[in-house]
């Protein structure tokens, strides 16, 4: 309890592109080895040299534990992460087959995306690939990821935008718009997938410089606005995602 406690709520750092782990006077031992920076560079290596989904899968979900919440090292890691590189090896699983790896990706982007720097570069880098995974558009082929996952790709994108106009920008350009829409007024996704996406709808028309460009596209406010009556009530599932996995 000490240990998690430790400068917890503390603000990030959106100028700090180095991090210093806390000095220690006595060697690492028990839980405190799972969050040593050692750690953080041995799943960035796992990341990017592995072939295995199942191990890919896992060290996405490792980092997605350790960046959640505002406790000390969740700060650290995060801005490790950026400092060893290991952003980009991150957002290129939202390209793999596996749906269970893409799904890992996208919640260790959302938990990174806490951290403004990272934020910053998630949304340069990392939205065209997350739009790609939503449902719809002119993609070929088509993809067919399950409800958890789409919500999870919805929310970290909502993530990244929020306070990010650069982000909801890059959204607009990649066909993200569209998409959003289709899953909001098809009639055929489900009220999870509804309600998550008229959220990132909400957070881009929030952005007040975006507005008339859109309606320039030919949107509408009741465009970004959610549209639960046309929500597929066949699929089950909470609507309480968890931050860790």
């Amino acid at each position: 309890d000490e240990w998690f406690s430790r400068g917890k709520k503390l603000p990030e750092d959106p100028g700090a592109d180095t991090v210093d782990f806390p000095k220690r006077t006595t060697p690492a031992k028990g839980y405190e080895l799972l969050f040593q920076p050692e750690v953080v560079r041995i799943y960035i290596s796992l990341l990017k040299e592995s072939k295995t989904p199942a191990i890919l899968e896992a060290s996405a979900g490792a980092i997605q534990n350790l960046c959640a919440g505002s406790w000390t090292y969740g700060r650290y890691i995060r801005s490790a992460l950026r400092q060893e590189k290991g952003l980009s090896a991150i957002a290129d699983l939202l390209t793999h087959d596996s749906e269970r790896v893409v799904k890992a990706a996208s919640g260790a982007l959302r938990n990174l995306a806490v951290d403004l720097r990272n934020k910053e570069l998630i949304g340069k880098h990392a939205i065209p690939n997350l739009v790609k995974n939503l449902p719809g558009g002119q993609q070929t082929p088509a993809k067919n990821l399950s409800e958890d996952t789409v919500v999870s790709i919805l929310n970290t994108i909502n993530e990244v935008i929020a306070d990010n106009l650069e982000a909801a920008k890059k959204l607009r350009e990649t066909q993200g718009i569209e998409k959003l829409v289709l899953i909001n007024k098809s009639g055929n996704r489900s009220e999870r997938e509804v309600r998550a996406a008229a959220l990132v709808l909400q957070t881009v028309w929030g952005y007040k410089e975006l507005r008339k460009p859109l309606e320039k596209e030919g949107w509408k406010k009741t465009d970004f606005q959610v549209n639960l009556s046309n929500a597929s009530r066949t699929q089950g599932g909470n609507s309480f995602d968890d931050s860790t996995l």
